[in-house]
């Protein structure tokens, strides 16, 4: 055992764990952590922000573009308070988003004092959206709460996790020891019998299909050789998008799936809330529905399969594709026609217009394995289905909860993570101006993201609504905007403007080369409505 601070035994704990890369603000409750930091600048890179919102969104975009932790650190109350919207969009995402907080002094807790930064249970008030709440009453239990949130964050259905440590703890000393390193559980073995049920199911269908969502990454290779075996179309929600590149003739976006599942008789939903194949399109007698999932209630959401499988995607899928030769039938090519159902989808978005040509221009001036963060702006909802996505986790969404302006900070956390990589950021206007402080940020610490601002003057989607449906009754949706060219230079950074889709994509390989954060402003008008394009009618039998 070594004799350390509390403060200095979180900073061991975290390299410990292999977190190098900390997203946060000072506080009067973190003095001693920082401190620790400072002394170990050389190992922590420290990133400090504009705010705990912005912050939090960093480490969700470093850690769902990794697979690995992203951890903030902020004071309690407030601080911590100002986190939530991220962290719940990390709890909607499964990202394993490691939060930090410190607390008010273990003889203050709980007596309601009206001490600085307060609150009556931190805990209670984020358990439901942390996977764990973790507290840390002295030095020797930093590490073992460090060790054991990482752990949980990290196993299973992966999610945020919480961290307490009052600012007392952090200035005592005391015998310490770090422990062991968290390492993800065991996944559950999947059941045999199961496996060759499943497989005996698959193998005699004659219109299989995959569905899965952001809990199949990390089994692209399993998924590639099962749908080949299969000839079946692998159909990805937008957290699953990349499990198989777009250019292979059997994958499909959610559209293309639409126009599918009438005629599908076996399906194999992996890793996914199964909203959309379950609930909204519909099931009939005639589809069997084969669950894998490591939730195994999850697994029985939103409807009960025929088959549930409780296991890793990776686990499962590999078990799968071993079975199934052992039952699988002479299966011909299905290239034509699913190139066919890929076009016909591509032919239906190509009536939003502009922003088939500013995605088209986006993909088309950027290098293959850019990382791209969208938000809930126009451009960004066409690319749910729209733009070409060739690996996993290069386009980054904020899971069910739609976190309007989300994207900007968690695409500054994204490019913390790969700073050799490109990395744009989707904005609109009203959602790029939640964490616009964060320039400031990016400038200091030479973040150099590619930042695309789509600039209506409006909360978009809501303007055309109240103009369609409430005879243009206008409240709460028109914005007046800076100059954000003039804004992006008075930080530091480059501002640029583009008026079309050709002057985006002209401009976009020099930003990539600017060696500085970028702002470029995307002046447009009133974009048509994408909703009634979404594939959410019914196809097949009742809802769930």
């Amino acid at each position: 055992m070594t004799v350390m601070t509390g403060a200095q035994a979180l900073v061991q704990a975290l390299k410990h764990n292999a977190i190098n890369t900390v997203f946060g603000l000072p506080g009067v409750q973190l003095d001693h952590v920082f401190d620790a930091l400072y002394q170990e600048r050389s190992a922590m890179r420290v990133l400090h922000t504009r705010h705990e919102q912005g912050a939090a969104y960093m480490a969700y975009g470093y850690a769902q573009s990794t697979g690995r932790p992203g951890a903030y650190l902020v004071v309690p109350g407030p601080g911590v308070l100002n986190t939530a919207t991220a962290l719940c969009t990390a709890h909607a995402a499964n990202a394993p988003v490691l939060a930090l907080t410190g607390e008010i002094s273990t003889r203050y807790i709980g007596r309601g004092f009206g001490i600085l930064h307060e609150l009556s249970d931190t805990a209670a008030m984020l358990a439901p959206i942390t996977k764990c709440q973790v507290f840390a009453d002295s030095p020797a239990r930093v590490p073992l709460a460090i060790n054991d949130a990482v752990r949980q964050a990290i196993s299973g259905r992966c999610g945020p996790v919480l961290v307490q440590v009052p600012d007392d703890v952090t200035a005592q000393r005391g015998e310490v020891s770090l422990g062991t390193p968290a390492v993800r559980d065991p996944d559950p073995a999947p059941d045999p019998d199961l496996i060759e049920k499943a497989a005996t199911l698959l193998g005699r269908a004659q219109r299989p299909a995959l569905f899965v969502g952001g809990g199949v990454l990390g089994a692209e290779e399993a998924v590639l050789a099962l749908a080949t075996m299969l000839e079946a179309p692998v159909i990805m929600t937008r957290h699953g998008r990349g499990a198989l590149s777009d250019r292979h003739y059997l994958a499909q976006t959610l559209m293309g799936g639409h126009r599918l599942w009438p005629e599908i008789d076996v399906v194999l939903a992996v890793g996914t809330r199964f909203l959309e194949g379950g609930e909204a399109w519909g099931l009939d007698g005639r589809i069997k529905t084969i669950r894998v999932d490591i939730d195994a209630i999850q697994a029985e959401r939103p409807c009960s399969p025929d088959i549930k499988i409780v296991s890793s995607a990776k686990l499962a899928l590999a078990a799968l594709a071993d079975a199934l030769g052992r039952h699988n039938r002479k299966r011909a090519s299905r290239e034509a026609e699913l190139d066919g159902v890929k076009q016909a989808a591509l032919k239906k978005l190509s009536l939003l217009e502009p922003q088939k040509s500013y995605s088209d221009a986006i993909r088309e001036n950027i290098p293959e394995d850019t990382l791209v963060v969208t938000e809930m702006t126009q451009v960004g909802f066409y690319t749910w289905m729209g733009f070409p996505v060739y690996a996993p986790r290069t386009l980054i969404f904020p899971g069910y909860q739609d976190s309007l302006g989300f994207g900007f900070a968690t695409a500054l956390g994204v490019k913390v993570a790969h700073p050799d990589r490109a990395v744009v950021s989707i904005c609109g206007d009203g959602g790029f101006m939640f964490t616009m402080p964060e320039l400031a940020t990016a400038v200091q610490h030479g973040i150099n993201l590619v930042t695309i601002v789509f600039n209506d003057g409006a909360y978009g989607n809501v303007r055309r609504t109240q103009k369609l449906q409430f005879q243009e009754h206008f409240i709460g949706s028109d914005l007046k905007n800076p100059d954000f060219m003039t804004l992006a230079k008075a930080f530091g950074a480059v501002g640029m403007r583009a008026n079309s889709p050709a002057e985006l994509g002209s401009l976009l390989p020099q930003a990539l080369k600017a060696g500085a954060p970028v702002l470029i402003e995307v002046p447009v008008g009133p974009m048509p409505g994408w909703q009634a394009l979404m594939p959410r009618a019914a196809v097949r039998g009742p809802r769930a």
